[in-house]
Order: structure tokens, then C-alpha cells, then sequence
């Protein structure tokens, strides 16, 4: 991986800001890849060399890294286990994972939690990855360790929180909030993982065989779907907004004059803007680009 330092940096700051300790040990994939898209995971390993990340793009990351730090140095003071990396073997694969936290119910039971550095939006809106994410944390606990698994949870610390918004509906009351994320029942859990694990070993062996890779699904590629949006001339805002041109447009024409549609486009969101960073190297991509530039 590249490193870039747009903004001329002092070196310091790059050396902090790159400093990188992060290891998935001696395992084939780990959870966060595994929630993944294979094919992301395939190209980030493929173009390693060629990827390019400011300086900048790292700050969020190591300030994520510097709280779990702080964490950290409070658990001898609970009971709880912090930073435990498990192993599982499964279907020819080990599968790793970093616990961030497991706070002890009993000898044989605990409540894991993970630490998120992330924004005010993250809170107030259902993230399927978190869901994903540490209901394999509790199967990895569960199969490595033979332990229950009571609870699952974010510790959230929102780097973007005003305190003049609290309250304020949905809006996060404090800067660190606690999210408590469902528990699937662990035979949901067993067909997730052994879902996810075939999904990326087909792609391991398209691969190494000169095959195709899997296409992104649209959730992996946070796809904002086409709407409609019935204005007036002269608002600002929408009367509202439709998935179907065809109420939107019988809205228009129940409402009469001065009222039209306004088309929103949908976007691929992870792919356009600055999330994915293979989508240069991506023919789904880049044939859908193709596709747009024709029909222009």
C-alpha cells in the first residue's frame, strides 16, 4: 500500500498516523473480511502494492485504535477480557477474530462488546454490518471457547456529536452511546458463517483457477436506489418523495399546476465516492461506468 501526504504533513504525524499493528494471526480470514464482499477482499489483496491512502484517510482509524487502547488499560480493573484473538477451524478454513471486549456473566457465560469510533448517523440508523459482525463474534466465542454468549453490544463514541442536538428526536444524547445489537439464535448463527465461508472460498477458487469473481451485492455496494420527488415551483423542499414515477406523476397531476417530478438518481454509493478502494480495478464497476457513458 501506497501512502500519500497531500497536505505536507510533518513526519511525525505520518509516522503516527500509519503506524499499523493490525494481524488477523495465523488464520485464513477473519470476520471483518468474512462480512465482506469476496470480491473486494480479492482485489485488496491483488492490488496491495497499487493502492493509494493519505495521510489523512488514516486519522479516524488510529484515533479508533488510540480509544481502544484507553480501554483497554481499564479491564484489570473488571471483570471482563479485552483484546482476545480466537481461532475456529471450519469447512478447511480458520476463521480469526478480535474480540474487543467480553465481560464476564458467569465463568461460562459473557457479554461481548465492541468499540466503534463512528458518526452521530451510525446510531440513529440500523447497520446490518454491525448485526453481522458480532453475531460471529458469538459464534467464534462460542465454538473456540465452549462459552455462552448473553449479550452483544456497541460502545459507540461518536466523533461527530454536538451537544446542542441532543435530544433532539433521534438524536444521540451523549458522545458514547451504547447500542445493543439482536442476538440470532446460534443455528442462524452456524448457517450465517457457513453461508459466508462458502461464499468466499467459491471466490478463492473462481480466483486462482482464471475465473470470474462474484459481483458485489447491492447492500455491499450501499446502493441509493432512483426516486421521485414531487415539488412545487418555488419550495425548496419535496411534497414527497416516491419509488415509483408512476404515483409520483399521478400525484403531480391530482395536485395541478405549478407541481412537477424531480428525478433523483440512485448511486452505487461505495463504489462512486471514496469507500471502496479497488473500484479502479473493478470490471463491475467500471461496466457499469461504461454502461452510463452509452446510454448518455
Amino acid at each position: 500500500m501506497k501512502t500519500t501526504n497531500k497536505f505536507q504533513l510533518p513526519e511525525v504525524v505520518v509516522k503516527a498516523l500509519t503506524k499499523d499493528t493490525y494481524s488477523r494471526g495465523d488464520s485464513n480470514i477473519s470476520v471483518t473480511t468474512l462480512i465482506d464482499s469476496p470480491r473486494v477482499g480479492i482485489l485488496k489483496r491483488k492490488h496491495e502494492d497499487d493502492i493509494e491512502i493519505d495521510v489523512v484517510d488514516h486519522l479516524w482509524s488510529r484515533f479508533g485504535t488510540a480509544m481502544h487502547n484507553v480501554f483497554e488499560d481499564a479491564t484489570e480493573e473488571v471483570d471482563s477480557l479485552s483484546e482476545e484473538r480466537l481461532f475456529v477451524e471450519y469447512m478447511g478454513w480458520k476463521i480469526s477474530g478480535a474480540i474487543d471486549l467480553q465481560t464476564y456473566v458467569t465463568t461460562k457465560s459473557v457479554i461481548i462488546s465492541d468499540y466503534k469510533v463512528t458518526s452521530a448517523w451510525s446510531v440513529m440508523n440500523d447497520k446490518v454490518e454491525w448485526h453481522n459482525q458480532l453475531n460471529a463474534y458469538a459464534w467464534l466465542v462460542r465454538k473456540s471457547k465452549g462459552c455462552k454468549v448473553e449479550g452483544l453490544r456497541i460502545i459507540a463514541i461518536l466523533r461527530d456529536w454536538q451537544r446542542r442536538k441532543a435530544g433532539d428526536g433521534d438524536y444521540p444524547i451523549s458522545p458514547i452511546m451504547i447500542v445493543n445489537i439482536p442476538m440470532w439464535s446460534e443455528g442462524e448463527q452456524d448457517d450465517y458463517m457457513h453461508e459466508r465461508i462458502t461464499l468466499h472460498q467459491a471466490a478463492e477458487f473462481n480466483y486462482v483457477s482464471g475465473g470470474e469473481l462474484p459481483l458485489c451485492s447491492g447492500k455491499e455496494r450501499w446502493t441509493k436506489p432512483t426516486t421521485y420527488a414531487v415539488k412545487k415551483s418555488g419550495r425548496v423542499r419535496a411534497i414527497k418523495v416516491h419509488d415509483s414515477i408512476k404515483t409520483a406523476e399521478e400525484q403531480v397531476e391530482a395536485l395541478g399546476k405549478d407541481h412537477y417530478v424531480e428525478t433523483r438518481e440512485g448511486d452505487c454509493v461505495r463504489c462512486s465516492g471514496d469507500w471502496c478502494r479497488v473500484s479502479q480495478w473493478c470490471d463491475q464497476y467500471a461496466g457499469e461506468i461504461d454502461a452510463d457513458q452509452r446510454d448518455g
